[in-house]
């Protein structure tokens, strides 16, 4: 038989980003006080957040030049990854949302999701030792929008290529210092129980529109 030649095409895709941001110690130095110090004298908001301590929505105003830095290079990676309906690079106004969080023993953040927003995101100050034991769990995880997919009539199976392996289920970062990464709003996640003895602290933002670009063009620059 001749060779069939076979196109494939990922369609569908969910883009996730993820960088390294620079001058990582010396940020994370101050960040880490200054939210321990939030943490100390104001108790946690109840959110997503199973045990834990969660912040105001307000980090931005009370988190200093530090923060201001991970939100500005949050928008700059938003502008990478958003385009107009003909493929065209926008580059929308976007307000901003922020918030800490502070896992010890036993933390986990439940499955959920941002509405109102069109992109998500987290940076990690204190990882809790998670990057280099993996035991120690408290990873990210990002559930398959598809849902469980294939896995409920043959979970033996995945789709061919090295994007099929977490088909019906879901894909991990582990926390590292200084990572900075951005997903849809609409991507349902989650935190992983943390079982080491430390803290794991990580700062976590939303990026919105002030208006969509096609109700009013000032919104683009």
């Amino acid at each position: 038989m001749a060779r069939i030649e076979i196109n494939i095409r990922g369609l569908f895709a969910t883009p996730v980003a993820a960088v390294e941001l620079p001058d990582a110690e010396a940020r994370n130095a101050e960040l880490r006080r200054l939210i321990l110090e939030r943490r100390a004298a104001n108790p946690s908001v109840q959110a997503s957040n199973a045990g834990g301590w969660h912040s105001d929505r307000a980090l931005e105003e009370w988190g200093g030049a530090r923060v201001g830095e991970i939100l500005a290079a949050a928008r700059q990676v938003a502008n990478r990854m958003t385009a107009d309906r003909k493929g065209q690079p926008v580059y929308p106004t976007w307000t901003t949302q922020a918030w800490a969080n502070v896992n010890g023993p036993g933390d986990a953040n439940i499955c959920h999701y941002h509405p109102g927003s069109f992109w998500s995101g987290t940076y990690y100050v204190d990882d809790g030792g998670c990057a280099t034991d993996p035991a120690l769990g408290g990873e990210f995880e990002m559930i398959d929008p598809r849902g469980p997919g294939p896995g409920m009539y043959a979970p033996a199976l995945k789709f061919a290529g090295e994007d099929g392996a977490s088909v019906g289920s879901g894909e991990t970062i582990r926390p590292r210092p200084g990572l900075l990464f951005l997903f849809p709003s609409w991507l349902f996640h989650q935190v992983r129980p943390y079982r080491g003895s430390q803290l794991r602290i990580s700062i976590a933002f939303n990026l919105g529109l002030a208006q969509h670009p096609g109700q009013d063009e000032s919104v683009l620059s």
